[in-house]
């Protein structure tokens, strides 16, 4: 019986807390060896460049200067807001609009941040002979750009200034109701020789955790992570970079490269069956990159080439994220738990779906699990009644046996 009660008391206990991390999760958490040779970053820079069996010649790392109090551009959706720079033509900050700020509820978490408080950037570039990286300045727009009614999706162009006969192009494409961001960058060759750079997309961090990382005392995982077909998915801390033990695939024609923390994560997803490298660098400063390196296919004198991948920055919706790419729904990470927590959370999830309401949905759970367990409660309780019946008549036995245990088991 102690038995029983114990084990239904965990399992409840249990699942308690994963009703609470669900709802919880809902709200908003504060803002806050034998490997191939690996990618590496210059120094100076925090270029990456590729190794020797991706790189199919010299490639030389461009030696742009950084731009000081570089100007912003504004882009809104319905889910994001982002700010764009001139420097690199990255999205300096991230707002995700349908989640709040814990430090003051009428602001928008903020998940990507360049500023003093925090570094979480997502940074691309090319490599090779002068090409524009992250540190490049690039036109912007006049104006701030919205997705306008009826309009699915909204296209930002950057240009950076030609260099010896090579223009380039970043285009940054946002949609309606989604959490991604396409970046592309077209490279028209106007040389008289053709051009093989690579390109690379990176997303930089501190080392710095979120706030409220911590569930009933589990400390959750920020840092890098990886996928591909052949590893699956793989975390890599910030300790294991800096002191050089990182291990993760390098080299494969599918998966992601991610950045994970509480709740939320961001990934460099891109197109399956080409050929890219990954990488995890610490740069200095206590900053690190991860990210991956894609070949550009030749591109022949008067030529356009293109080289793209998706950025998801957005929350761990497990349901929504196995359906973005292979293996990314596997950034929610239960730990040794995930038998139980996985299943569960599905459950609580499509009660949420059902209801529109977090608390219903976590009363239906709870009913349910009731429901499930009622048997053993059931048998526990009849056990307890038959106790009480007995009680009174086993304390009248002893009193009239005493320490006569050999009759006291003749009267049981």
């Amino acid at each position: 019986m102690d038995q029983r009660r114990l084990i239904l008391f965990l399992v409840l206990s249990f699942s308690l807390v994963m009703l609470w991390d669900g709802w919880i999760k809902s709200k908003q958490p504060a803002p806050v060896a034998g490997a191939p040779a690996a990618a590496v970053a210059d120094a100076a820079t925090g270029v990456p460049t590729p190794s020797a069996s991706l790189t199919p010649g010299q490639v030389a790392v461009p030696s742009e200067q950084a731009v000081s109090a570089a100007a912003r551009m504004v882009v809104e959706t319905d889910m994001l807001r982002a700010e764009i720079s001139a420097q690199g033509g990255d999205i300096a900050r991230l707002e995700l609009r349908q989640h709040e700020s814990n430090e003051d509820r009428s602001k928008s978490f903020v998940l990507l941040d360049d500023g003093a408080r925090h570094m979480y950037a997502a940074q691309t570039g090319l490599i090779g002979n002068g090409l524009p990286n992250h540190k490049t300045s690039f036109t912007l727009p006049a104006a701030a750009v919205s997705l306008k009614e009826g309009e699915d999706s909204v296209t930002v162009r950057l240009e950076a200034a030609e260099q010896g006969g090579v223009r380039v192009a970043k285009l940054l494409t946002f949609h309606r109701g989604s959490y991604l961001i396409d970046v592309a960058h077209e490279i028209v060759n106007d040389t008289g020789a053709a051009v093989a750079p690579h390109a690379y997309f990176q997303l930089l961090r501190d080392d710095k955790p979120a706030e409220s990382v911590e569930a009933f005392g589990v400390q959750t995982f920020t840092g890098p992570a990886f996928y591909t077909d052949e590893a699956k998915f793989q975390k890599v801390s910030f300790e294991d970079i800096a002191d050089g033990d990182a291990k993760f695939a390098r080299k494969a024609s599918d998966g992601w490269a991610a950045m994970v923390q509480h709740y939320f994560v961001s990934a460099w997803l891109p197109p399956s069956g080409t050929e890219r490298e990954y990488f995890a660098n610490a740069v200095g400063g206590g900053l690190y990159s991860a990210g991956v390196i894609l070949p550009v296919s030749e591109i022949a004198p008067g030529a356009t080439g293109r080289v793209e991948s998706r950025l998801y920055a957005g929350p761990q919706e497990q349901d929504k994220l196995e359906n973005i790419a292979p293996g990314l729904d596997l950034v929610v990470d239960y730990g040794w738990l995930t038998v139980i927590a996985a299943p569960l959370f599905w459950v609580l999830s499509w009660f949420h779906k059902l209801t529109g309401n977090w608390g219903w949905a976590i009363i239906l759970v709870t009913v349910a699990i009731k429901a499930i367990f009622f048997p053993l409660s059931a048998a526990s309780y009849k056990s307890m009644a038959k106790m009480r019946v007995l009680g009174p008549r086993l304390q009248r036995m002893k009193e009239m046996h005493g320490n006569d245990k050999a009759r006291m088991q003749q009267e049981m």
